[in-house]
């Protein structure tokens, strides 16, 4: 009994001290380069998404419209990107207010949680464009979609809300952290509530794209086998592709975060974790975050091949920006042509001019 006592006590003693808060000068660096490209990328990317599409805004379709929302939540996402490449180019010191700590971190979750929601949307839109077109006809008009597209963002939102009402920002050894696991890691039911938070955010979501993924791929199969001719059809070919993007990007994204929460919550519900466990889950945890913010520049590659205009105006871009080296060197070269008859006439008569 005494025994049982000295450990929990030395345990509690433990956690206490037990610095989470492990930063060196190559994680810094490394996060805040990360941050740099996300920013570069997944800005330019989601903004040319959304030029494209204003732009044929008459044409727009039920997966034109999923793929608009995803965009403006990763652009929405990427304008933040500032303030975490401050806070880590500083050596994870806040150095703004609170509130917009928690601002910050409200649209960070915002767009992780509106991100899958829409993947999901995604992946059943063309489950029902190729598996039920007719059945299940309504959930692909605009109007029952754009109802779909709101009901997704009040969702998530009133998920993430009560975030605005809680401490984000915590004093550690003269630094001001903000959006770390440890600052609201005294909640006694956060384990339980995180792991519905994952059941409902993350599992649902992923099954149910395995599920389209599976039942569009059967489809398809039985298509090419009753019409060869079919496999050649491109609306096919890219219905599996759009769904396959999906789901790599929920493994690269999503599923190293989820799966660092919900194994360290319920090793916390089963034990008292030591402090090296804890370190390791906190080091997780920020790597796992980094390949949930790459999101946004995963979905760019999605709309490349989700819709013909976005890929044609990538394209264009590309062979613009690798001719330019070449048009410069042709255009070196017949300006050094031009002024070679020039240049002779030049040397000679300041030859001859020397002579006399």
């Amino acid at each position: 009994m005494d025994s049982t006592l000295a450990d929990a006590t030395m345990n509690n003693h433990t956690n206490e001290t037990c610095d989470v808060y492990m930063h060196n000068r190559t994680k810094t660096v490394g996060f805040s380069l990360f941050y740099i490209i996300i920013f570069i990328i997944g800005l330019s990317g989601n903004i040319l998404a959304l030029h494209i599409t204003y732009q044929k805004r008459r044409k727009i379709n039920s997966t034109t419209l999923y793929l608009i929302h995803l965009a403006i939540s990763d652009a929405l996402f990427t304008l933040a990107l500032p303030t975490r490449f401050i806070y880590t180019l500083r050596g994870f010191d806040w150095p703004f207010d609170e509130a917009l700590c928690r601002i910050s971190t409200v649209i960070f979750y915002i767009n992780t949680y509106v991100s899958i929601q829409f993947m999901t949307c995604l992946s059943f839109d063309r489950y029902v464009a190729v598996v039920h077109p007719l059945r299940f006809a309504k959930f692909r008009k605009v109007k029952n979609v754009r109802y779909i597209c709101a009901a997704v963002w009040v969702f998530v939102f009133m998920q993430t809300a009560p975030l605005l009402f809680m401490k984000m920002t915590k004093e550690n050894n003269g630094l001001n952290t903000c959006m770390e696991y440890p600052n609201f890691d005294t909640n006694p039911n956060l384990p339980k509530l995180l792991l519905i938070a994952c059941f409902v955010g993350y599992c649902i979501p992923v099954a149910l794209i395995l599920f389209c993924y599976s039942r569009v791929n059967v489809k398809l199969c039985k298509m090419a086998k009753q019409n060869p001719l079919t496999e050649k059809l491109g609306r096919n070919k890219r219905a599996i592709t759009v769904i396959v993007l999906v789901l790599i990007g929920f493994l690269i994204c999503f599923t190293p975060y989820h799966i660092t929460i919900i194994q360290h919550m319920i090793r916390k519900l089963i034990y008292q974790q030591n402090c090296w466990e804890v370190q390791i889950f906190k080091e997780s945890l920020q790597v796992s975050v980094c390949f949930m913010n790459f999101n946004c520049c995963i979905d760019p590659l999605i709309y490349f091949f989700a819709f013909k205009g976005y890929k044609r105006k990538v394209m264009s871009i590309l062979r613009h920006i690798l001719s330019l080296p070449s048009s410069m060197k042709n255009s070196e070269t017949n300006s050094i042509k031009n002024s070679t008859p020039a240049t002779l006439i030049q040397i000679q008569g300041s030859g001859s001019g020397s002579g006399n």
